[in-house]
Formats: C-alpha cells, structure tokens, sequence
C-alpha cells in the first residue's frame, strides 16, 4: 500500500546530507515550509546550497538557516527583503556566495529542470552584469542568453492539503515554487496542513500529482509573526 506519510518533519528531511542542493519554496512569508527548515537546522546538514526566491525574513526560515551558518551559496531573485538581516551579516563577512537571478528566468530555471529540458534562451538580463560568462546567440535580431536548467538534491515545500500517494493542493498564492520545484527534486518532501482522505480530492485541483512527491508530513500550518 503506497503511503508517503511519515510521522514528523525530522523523518521528513532525513538523509539530507552536508553539502547538499536544496530547492525551498515560499515568497516572502507565504508558503514557506517552516516545520521542515526547523527539522533541518535541528538535523546539523550545513553546508548547503540553496534555490529559493529570497534570502528569508528575520530569523525565521532560511533566515534562521543563515543565523546558524548552514548555508554556503544561495542562488535567488531577492537577496535583501525587508528584515533579512542574518543573510547581509553573512554575506558582508564573506562567508556565502550568491547568484541573483531575475524572478522569471529562475521560475523557468525549475521548470526546465522538471521537464528534462538542459536550459534556454531569453533576452532577460542582456547587457548587464548577470549576462557575463554566459553563451549568446541571436534570434529575429536580437541577442539571447543561454540560461541553463535548475535541479536539486531535495525539494522542501509547503501545500495546504495531501493524500497518502503524495497529491497534493496549495491554498492562493502559497503555490508559488512549489510545483516546479517538486518536478525538479530528486528528494521532493512536502508540509501539509491537512490530511486528505484517499479519494477526497478532486482531480481537477490537485496541482501536484503524488508521483512527484516522496514524503509528506503534516503540520497544520504555522503562524509566523512578520517583522517590519
């Protein structure tokens, strides 16, 4: 009987190793998996690589990740939110590196790496900074750069609901990364706030389809206190 259901967050992110890529959902406070990212710090994995769309808030998330030195490189589109104090700290002392890439193209990164597709072309970033080092051609006269696909070790991501073969919904805006993502992952592990029955979700809404997803825990979502 398939059942990805496991009994905690510290079962969830299990055999997540040092030095590991690690794909984080969330935009700003929405959708972040905060039970996971806790289980994470608890379990010692440093040394991290991690794609995400921005450097965590405060001292919660993937701020509290950058507050115990576990991550050595993120790549993301917005470094600095509003709060996020523990990735200047870092950054400033040399001790992460960053790629910052526009919010489009790292969606697109993710979802090429799901779809087994090795990269792309687009005209977003030509002529500035984020453009060196990378392959151009030119298409219909104007020139593109080559961006290449995004995969990781382990995917963390938040949902609303899952069943026991891994379907899983999202609620609003809280979707965000967490499809792509879940295609792009070797090791997708999911934080539900609500179990489903087998059966009870309707297929017309279910976003994420079970053969995604590895290992599903559920934590009945997380209030998380923004900090201005």
């Amino acid at each position: 009987m398939i059942n990805k259901f496991v009994a905690s967050p510290q079962e969830a992110i299990s055999g997540i190793a040092d030095g590991s890529t690690l794909f984080v959902g969330g935009f700003g406070h929405v959708g972040v998996p905060y039970c996971l990212i806790d289980a994470l710090i608890e379990s010692g994995a440093t040394d991290l690589t991690v794609v995400a769309n921005n450097a965590g808030v405060g001292e919660t998330g993937l701020g509290a990740m950058f507050k115990e030195g576990r991550i050595r490189r993120i790549v993301c589109s917005y470094p600095r939110s509003t709060g996020s104090v523990w990735f200047e700290r870092r950054f400033e002392a040399g001790e992460v590196e960053l790629e910052v890439v526009p919010q489009g193209t790292l969606t697109e990164r993710i979802r090429a790496g799901g779809a087994g597709i090795g990269g792309f072309y687009t005209t977003t970033a030509v002529g500035t900074e984020l453009a060196h080092g990378k392959e151009t051609r030119v298409f219909e006269g104007r020139v593109h750069l080559l961006e290449e696909a995004l995969r990781a070790d382990a995917a963390l991501i938040a949902a609303d609901q899952g069943d026991r073969w891994g379907n899983l919904t999202y609620s609003a805006t809280a979707r965000n990364y967490g499809p792509t993502m879940a295609a792009a992952a070797t090791l997708t592990v999911v934080e539900v706030r609500r179990e489903a029955p087998l059966g009870d979700l309707d297929p017309e809404t279910v976003v994420t389809p079970g053969i995604f997803v590895d290992r599903v825990v559920v934590t009945g979502g997380r209030e998380v206190t923004v900090q201005s």
